[in-house]
Formats: C-alpha cells, sequence, structure tokens
C-alpha cells in the first residue's frame, strides 16, 4: 500500500507513445493496441488516465514525431502532463495532476522501456507511490547495433525486475493487461 496520506485512488499512466518515439518500437502494433484497450477498461471503470508526452530537441513541440500516435486519442477531461527528462516526475507537474486527484497506486505502460519507463517506475516508487508494470504494455526501439540488449530482452528484463521489486510500505510488481483489475486490488499480486 501506497505510503502516501490520503491516496485511496488508482491512475494509469501512458508515457510518451509518441510518433517519433514508437515509429521503430519492438511490437509497436501490439503495444499499441494493448494500451488501447487500458484506456477504455479505465475510462468504463471510471480510473482517471494520465497522459504523458516528451519534447526534446529531437522532439520538438507541436512537430509530427512529438505527437501522440492517432490509434490513442485522449479525452479532454484527461490530464497531459509535458516533461523534458526521462523520469515523468522530474520537473513536470505529474504529482500535483495524481494529488489532486487522491492517486497513490499507478498502472504504466508506454515508451520507451529503457529510459523513461524505468525512469518513472523508480521515479514513483521512491516518491511513494504504488506502481505495477503493465508488462505487455511497453515497448522500446532496437538500439542493439549501440550495445544495448535486443528490445525483446529489454522488456523481458524489466519485467523481470520490476515483478520482484520491493520498498517499505509500497508495492511493486507487474501484470498482463488482460489481468488488469481497476476496482482497487493490487493487480502484481494477483
Amino acid at each position: 500500500m501506497t505510503t502516501l496520506i490520503n491516496r485511496p485512488n488508482t491512475a494509469l499512466l501512458v508515457v510518451d507513445m509518441q510518433r517519433g518515439v514508437v515509429a521503430e518500437a519492438y511490437r509497436r502494433d501490439a503495444v499499441v493496441a494493448t494500451i488501447a484497450a487500458l484506456v477504455e477498461k479505465a475510462r468504463a471503470a471510471g480510473v482517471d488516465v494520465v497522459w504523458v508526452q516528451h519534447s526534446g530537441e529531437e522532439l520538438p513541440p507541436g512537430s509530427d514525431g512529438w505527437k501522440y500516435v492517432p490509434e490513442l486519442a485522449r479525452s479532454a477531461a484527461e490530464p497531459l502532463v509535458a516533461k523534458e527528462y526521462s523520469d515523468a516526475f522530474e520537473a513536470t507537474e505529474l504529482e500535483s495532476v495524481l494529488a489532486a486527484r487522491g492517486i497513490g497506486r499507478l498502472l504504466l505502460a508506454g515508451a520507451q522501456t529503457d529510459e523513461c519507463i524505468r525512469s518513472t517506475l523508480h521515479g514513483a516508487i521512491t516518491r511513494g507511490y504504488d506502481v505495477t508494470l503493465v508488462a505487455d504494455a511497453h515497448t522500446t526501439e532496437d538500439l542493439s547495433p549501440f550495445g544495448a540488449p535486443t528490445p525483446e530482452l529489454v522488456v523481458a528484463h524489466t519485467n523481470l525486475y520490476w515483478q520482484n521489486h520491493r520498498a517499505p510500505g509500497r508495492t511493486a510488481g507487474t501484470v498482463n493487461a488482460a489481468d488488469v483489475d481497476f476496482t482497487g486490488r493490487d493487480p502484481s499480486r494477483s
């Protein structure tokens, strides 16, 4: 359970599913479809969906690559948090958005696994959140020509280590999208 006081609510946090980020991503279409289904499931359950959008030198605001993929449509009522660093909490309004909604539990999906997803997982748990990674709803590009493992290994390794992650008074873990339960149960303990 979260260490944050008066934060009983859950949110689905969708990170950086932008055209320029996922154009060449591993299992791109499957991951986008999985996230789209999660978004609809969250909306149907009355659970907040919070969107995060990266900008920087390679993703200037307003550019085609900066825009979210067309398959994922944000509702006007759903918060959009702009970021410039890998950790979606760093120098953003994310914490105040979540606090205003009483959110202490996050389900995380998006891109890139080995950068913004990992950084945001750690940023969330160190700030007191319970954070569950949706194991089949995150992706990354192939950076193996630069010495990184192949994308399927990056995804598998991130799922492995987050499945067993621990912190005092907080929960971590993974869950497949089909098993996500927005009713308040901790999906990583299913």
